[in-house]
């Protein structure tokens, strides 16, 4: 009995090993691909098929597969120093956020996706800036972002990588740059206060013309203005009056003291002659 013991365990052993490696081989053969990735699997080195999400047996030795990441990724670029066309020189931050639409070009077509995307993105920045001068850099963003964004696409088309958007996030210009444009600024705003202020001026002319008018042809209007403008004043106890005296007043007293003046006259000369 020990004996036939002997040899059965004898014999186990070789299959319980083998069971278990070949265990061991399916559950290595097994892949997990999540929701969010797509595998490209090949066999003898030939691309096969695109495996969707789940578990998958690959042979080994057999077959193989890459995962690939189909999530939207970002490259970002900072602090990237240009030249614009106007020969600033500038640094410049730009966001891209791309995608990988087909798995299979993003394998077989370019070696690194990411690497070349993010390349490709700088190079075309530095060519679009330098296409533009620094004005319209600053006043349309999203029109150089767009024209970046149409220049990538064109190429990682190719790739399997779709381009969703392209973002220039700050630009970042010289010091004395910004002191230039400040006093720019600043020349502007005070042009436009000195054209704001002398039309004001003219207006203001015109009315007191047109008012003077009036005023001039309309009998009494400046006594009646002028004791508007006392009442106005006599509001506010902690001011001095001085009254001015109409101007028809005093033309009223010259023309007494010219009449006064002549009647004086003649009597002295009726005096002479009676003399």
């Amino acid at each position: 009995m020990d004996g036939l013991s002997s040899g059965l365990v004898a014999c186990l052993v070789p299959f319980g090993i083998g069971a278990g490696f070949l265990l061991l081989l399916i559950l290595s053969s097994i892949k997990q691909i999540n929701q969010y990735e797509r595998g490209i699997l090949f066999e003898m080195g030939r691309y096969k098929t695109i495996v969707d999400p789940g578990w998958r047996i690959v042979i080994p030795i057999l077959q193989s597969m890459v995962i690939v990441d189909v999530r939207t990724k970002t490259v970002d670029l900072q602090n990237q120093e240009t030249m614009t066309k106007d020969n600033v020189s500038i640094q410049i931050g730009v966001v891209l956020y791309y995608r990988i639409a087909e798995a299979m070009k993003s394998v077989l077509n370019v070696e690194d996706s990411r690497f070349a995307t993010s390349q490709l993105a700088e190079t075309t920045m530095r060519s679009v800036v330098g296409e533009v001068d620094l004005n319209e850099l600053l006043g349309h963003r999203d029109k150089v972002a767009q024209r970046i964004q149409q220049i990538i696409a064109q190429v990682v088309t190719e790739w399997g990588i779709e381009i969703q958007a392209v973002e220039l996030k700050d630009v970042v210009l010289p010091s004395d740059m910004k002191r230039t444009m400040a006093k720019q600024a600043e020349a502007e705003r005070e042009k436009i206060s000195v054209v704001t202020k002398s039309e004001g001026e003219v207006q203001a002319a015109e009315n007191l013309a047109n008012a003077a008018k009036v005023i001039s042809t309309a009998p009494g209007a400046l006594h009646l203005r002028t004791l508007s403008a006392i009442n106005d004043i006599s509001s506010d106890q902690s001011n001095t009056i001085v009254f001015a005296i109409p101007l028809e007043i005093l033309r009223a007293f010259e023309r007494f003291g010219k009449s006064g003046l002549g009647t004086a006259d003649a009597e002295t000369e009726n005096t002479k002659k009676t003399t």
